[in-house]
């Protein structure tokens, strides 16, 4: 049955609950300004001075922490694959356990893509002691961590004076120490690890060709022990903070940030929703991610520049967005976690609005679906202001942003799509 039928239709069972327990109070024949007015419809087109979206707004809540739960658990999931395959292509290196690894790390990072959606919503991944920064942290310097061509070999991999034990609290000590593109760990410091630099010439279509050799004793470059302890504990890392986002959401535990945000007003949480939504939609993706990038003509702004994996980031970010509006987020495993959404709720409050919003929603998708491939390539074959598929992403993200911010207010919410400073 379909949920928003079941859930919120206005004769549906959860509305007719909460109208019948209102008192009747005369003064109120509309239906819908009843409930933009936060009272309630009773038989006679009477209402009470209650909250009648106050059920769907705590479902959208429940849901909503559902969603963050198996979207991390599915991110973990796909993490332990990628340690497994690198601690096999650590130890036996080949061309074909650095394919699996590289393989591993491509699939872990559709279900993070995803996860980005609960990004500026005030929560966990954000907060002071949270570990954004060293998951998905980007632009990284290469040559902080490793050697690159023309560079120096000053590298936390190729300096063992400065560096003389490579640990996990190293690593994470040395996270943008001394500068944001100091990047030692998360996922872009192993992708480094194991494609290398991309070839500065996109037309090449060719994503980084780092040799398997750099992991073999008196092969293509030196310190290969200590690469391969690097990349190991990345991948541990991974994992630990990962770990941290999963005890976050966890349904299990009563003292966790999920029973925070069960606990938390209702409108509160939904300014927090729809911030983040608006904010990722049009100034992190549409501005840092992709406008940037297309302004300066340069792929080291790429989000995942040495696997030349851009365009399913951007992919798998716009998608965490829908997932957010529409309430459904679909596991690897296919099962689907779905229930209440804002989307139901605009429905029920601005219907017109709803549709408005939906259609953006589809457009955005559809844009970033056309994105060239590779991305660095597409770049060079588009200006701003143009009409290319890449300038046509960030209109639509850009608009689906403001859309957010203009259907928060409508239900009463001010919020801001600026980044934090």
């Amino acid at each position: 049955m379909n949920k928003g039928i079941f859930y919120f239709a206005m004769g549906g069972f959860a509305l007719a609950t909460v109208f019948a327990s209102c008192n009747q109070k005369k003064g109120c024949t509309d239906q819908k300004a009843c409930n933009y007015d936060e009272k309630a419809v009773v038989d006679n087109g009477t209402c009470d001075f209650c909250d009648t979206t106050a059920t769907l707004k705590a479902a959208i809540k429940e849901n909503y922490a559902n969603m963050a739960f198996a979207n991390y658990q599915d991110a973990y999931n796909e993490a332990v694959k990628l340690r497994t395959a690198i601690n096999a292509f650590v130890d036996a290196p080949s061309e074909a356990t650095l394919q699996t690894a590289k393989e591993a790390w491509l699939a872990a990072r559709e279900p993070y893509g995803q996860s980005e959606a609960f990004r500026f919503a005030n929560g966990p991944i954000d907060a002071d002691d949270g570990p954004e920064g060293l998951l998905n942290a980007w632009p990284l310097d290469e040559g902080y961590i490793d050697y690159t061509q023309g560079g120096t070999d000053y590298s936390i991999v190729n300096d063992p004076v400065n560096y003389p034990d490579i640990t996990k609290e190293v690593l994470e000590g040395l996270n943008e120490k001394n500068g944001e593109k100091n990047i030692s760990v998360g996922y872009h410091a192993i992708e480094f690890l194991l494609w290398g630099q991309d070839d500065p010439d996109a037309g090449k279509r060719t994503a980084g060709e780092r040799p398997f050799t750099d992991y073999i004793t008196d092969g293509t470059a030196s310190h290969q022990a200590r690469r391969g302890t690097f990349l190991k504990l990345c991948a541990d890392l991974l994992l630990d903070h990962l770990q941290l986002m999963l005890d976050a959401w966890n349904p299990k535990a009563s003292d966790n940030y999920r029973a925070t945000f069960l606990a938390m007003d209702n409108d509160e949480a939904l300014r927090n929703i729809f911030t983040a939504m608006g904010t990722f939609s049009k100034s992190e993706l549409a501005g840092e991610r992709i406008f940037v990038a297309l302004k300066n003509q340069d792929q080291e702004d790429e989000h995942s520049c040495f696997s030349d994996n851009t365009h399913r980031d951007i992919i798998t970010n716009a998608q965490g967005i829908r997932n957010v509006f529409t309430g459904t987020y679909t596991q690897l495993d296919g099962n689907t976690v779905s229930g209440a959404s804002v989307q139901d709720l605009i429905e029920l409050v601005h219907g017109n609005m709803a549709t408005e919003m939906n259609a953006l929603s589809t457009q955005s998708i559809d844009a970033v679906n056309h994105i060239p491939v590779p991305f660095d390539l597409g770049l060079t074959n588009e200006t701003i202001g143009g009409d290319g598929p890449i300038m046509k992403a960030v209109i639509a993200l850009q608009s689906q942003g403001d859309k957010f911010a203009e259907v928060a207010k409508a239900l009463g919410l001010t919020i801001s799509t600026k980044l934090p400073e």
